[in-house]
């Protein structure tokens, strides 16, 4: 039996590593899963993981208001190497981008335990977009002793970057396989939330913004153009999970609060957020993780990043980067907005997965 640990702290780590944890469990006779969450989204990553029926080993919960990058990864890898001595670990599982996944990566690589990294080789080779995420992206590609490539285009970046060959296995996203986890309750619940906020599901406009590099004068113009569509389309209901960053929070707050189609809502469990991807005619996101799911849905995605290691999607058409240029987020939002769902509803295979990501991914650990 070989003890695997899955490191993660933030809620996409948890929704794209869910369904790895789950089929690993499956073999009790092959593996001991331990559970480590840092905590860096405290909240939401206990309540994502609750969604899967899942429950951490360990809590570690690093995060501090207003910390830096710098103080947080001290206290996570800490509190890692704490755990990493008390347990007898055969190989740690990251995901992803996150100061977490630097910090498991780093621990594991210091106590000589193989690193197994899930969505590996997503490059936008501009190390500031996405800051942090982009450095930290390439760095723990130097130390995993497996990559788990999502796509083709990832494995390619990998072995431009003489990384072994025989360390990277594409294999899809998890992403895909967690939609399939929604049981038809799930989504009858999901509706019945969204009827109590006074939201129906026609006419919907999904908005998420939270990325570091959009903060100031950038989450200005995107809240500028936000509220002209928002004034535009008035028969539209714009939607905002307020990020609770100070950041973000404060800006978005104090700019929409009075606008009777814009519902503000505190951050949303995984499922509901899931519903208003399939139902929504339009969603404006700085969020890698929507722009992976969206495509399940055929729903078109304006990209609030003039970055994005996701170009799958904008190479088949679902998505278009905006970035934070006012003008340009108008352009391509008025394109699907001023049409019919039915017109702008995108009939494309998604380039992300298939949802059978975790299943293969338990073959190759069980295999190497």
């Amino acid at each position: 039996m070989k003890n695997i640990a899955f490191i993660f702290g933030t809620r996409p780590e948890v929704i794209k590593l869910a369904p790895v944890i789950l089929e690993l469990k499956k073999y009790p006779e092959k593996y001991k899963v331990l559970i480590i969450n840092t905590e860096q989204q405290k909240e939401l990553s206990n309540q994502t993981l609750s969604y899967f029926g899942l429950k951490s080993d360990y809590n570690l919960d690093a995060m501090r208001d207003n910390q830096t990058l710098c103080g947080v990864q001290i206290r996570i890898m800490k509190a890692l190497d704490e755990v990493f001595n008390k347990e007898n670990i055969d190989a740690a599982i990251v995901q992803g981008d996150t100061m977490t996944v630097l910090c498991g990566a780093l621990t594991s690589f210091y106590n000589k335990i193989p690193v197994l990294h899930v969505e590996a080789g997503l490059r936008s080779y501009n190390k500031f977009e996405p800051f942090p995420e982009e450095g930290i992206r390439q760095m723990v590609s130097r130390i995993a002793d497996i990559n788990f490539a999502p796509t083709e285009a990832n494995k390619e970046a990998l072995l431009k970057e003489n990384i072994r060959r025989d360390t990277i296995h594409v294999v899809g996203n998890t992403v895909i396989d967690a939609l399939s986890c929604l049981t038809k309750n799930v989504v009858e619940a999901s509706r019945n939330f969204f009827i109590s906020k006074g939201i129906s599901d026609k006419n919907l406009v999904l908005i998420t913004v939270h990325r570091r590099e959009n903060h100031g004068t950038r989450l200005d113009n995107i809240i500028k153009a936000i509220t002209y569509l928002a004034k535009k389309y008035s028969d539209f209901t714009f939607v905002i999970p307020v990020h609770p960053n100070p950041n973000v929070k404060s800006k978005i707050e104090s700019a929409f609060s009075t606008y009777k189609n814009v519902k503000l809502l505190p951050p949303l469990e995984y499922p509901n957020l899931v519903y208003l991807m399939k139902h929504a005619h339009l969603i404006l996101s700085d969020s890698g993780g929507i722009q992976e799911e969206a495509p399940a849905f055929g729903c078109p995605v304006v990209v609030l990043r003039y970055e994005t290691e996701r170009k799958e999607g904008i190479d088949a058409g679902v998505s278009v980067l905006a970035g934070a240029d006012y003008n340009k987020i108008i352009l391509e939002s008025e394109k699907i907005l001023s049409k019919d769902i039915k017109q702008t509803r995108l009939k494309v295979k998604n380039p992300y997965g298939d949802g059978l990501s975790a299943c293969r991914i338990e073959k190759l650990i069980d295999k190497l």
